[in-house]
């Protein structure tokens, strides 16, 4: 049986067994894949240029949109190459990296979003003393934290998972490489530490989605007592959205680190890892940002300057009327 030592390189799983599939999920993950690089990428140039998005709301949507675009360049390039080029094969320091910043973007994330359920509490529930509350500097803090939290998280969990045995082969059945997968490979009763240390981090990441759901329940009962149709409406039609969102994020992902040996089967793994690490970098900027008005109008305004800039190039003026 092979050890680590031995193993030079792993093989992910196929996305598809013809080549007319592996084409067509190569196609399907490119345009998921630019649709979240112009949504995040949209996002975080129109928070950074446009003074009026200088809040800590939006400051905290650009940290979200730059740990989603990291989230999925993680896992989305390496998934679509070996589709386009018929491959399976990862190397192991390959292996190592990719799963140490996924696990790093998606811990942070967690983080981040329970600082924006705080955020919005304090905005909704406890106005007065916003500006207090959510200074600058307590909001470059807590950024600071989350992202601190992700990289110490996935620091730990990469050095233990890598530190393991492997007795199993090298095939690991998911389209990224991936703790639970990892574990599969490692030799018996060899894991424990790991495993301890993941069921440690996944029941950290509940008590985030319990002081998530904690902050929009009290955002809700706030609401409720508003005396205005129009906006209980615009509250309930925002923070919905954003607890669906974290309540798929987070329960696929638990889904994914716990669940038991028996649930496994390579399609359901495979849907369950989509569902947590594709779906919500892709749809955030949809869900959190390109509702709002306030984003809406700077990403409108900044499209504008550049292609008025675009036009007024004398080059493209030469080549226009010549």
């Amino acid at each position: 049986m092979p050890n680590s030592s031995s193993i030079s390189e792993f093989l992910l799983l196929p996305l598809a067994d013809t080549r007319q599939l592996q084409l067509l999920h190569f196609w399907l993950l490119l345009g998921i894949y630019l649709a979240a690089l112009l949504g995040n990428g949209l996002i975080s140039t129109a928070v950074a240029c446009d003074q009026r998005l200088h809040t800590p709301m939006y400051f905290f949507l650009l940290n979200l949109a730059l740990l989603d675009l990291g989230c999925i360049s993680t896992t989305l390039p390496k998934a679509m190459a070996n589709a386009l080029w018929d491959t399976r094969a990862i190397s192991y320091a390959g292996c190592a990296a990719q799963l140490f910043f996924f696990f790093f973007f998606i811990s942070a994330e967690l983080s981040l979003l329970t600082i924006m359920s705080y955020d919005r509490y304090a905005a909704i529930c406890n106005p007065l003393h916003y500006g207090t509350l959510m200074d600058s500097r307590a909001c470059a803090t807590m950024a600071a934290a989350a992202w601190s939290a992700g990289f110490l998280n996935s620091l730990l969990h990469t050095a233990s998972t890598f530190s393991l045995p492997l007795c199993q082969g090298n095939v690991v059945n998911q389209f990224f490489c991936e703790i639970p997968q990892i574990l599969k490979l490692s030799c018996s009763g060899s894991n424990l530490r790991e495993v301890v240390l993941l069921i440690f981090s996944v029941s950290l990441g509940f008590g985030c989605f319990v002081f998530i759901v904690v902050s929009y329940v009290q955002i809700f009962m706030a609401v409720l007592r508003m005396p205005s149709e129009q906006g209980r409406h615009k509250a309930f039609s925002t923070c919905l959205p954003h607890l669906a969102v974290v309540s798929l994020f987070v329960s696929t992902g638990i889904f994914a680190y716990l669940k038991p040996p028996s649930l496994s089967f390579p399609f359901m793994d495979l849907m369950v890892a989509l569902l947590y690490s594709v779906v919500p970098p892709a749809v955030n900027p949809l869900i959190y940002s390109m509702r709002s008005q306030e984003v809406k109008d700077a990403v409108r305004k900044m499209m504008t300057k550049y292609v008025s800039q675009i036009l007024n190039f004398p080059s493209f003026r030469i080549h226009y009327f010549y």
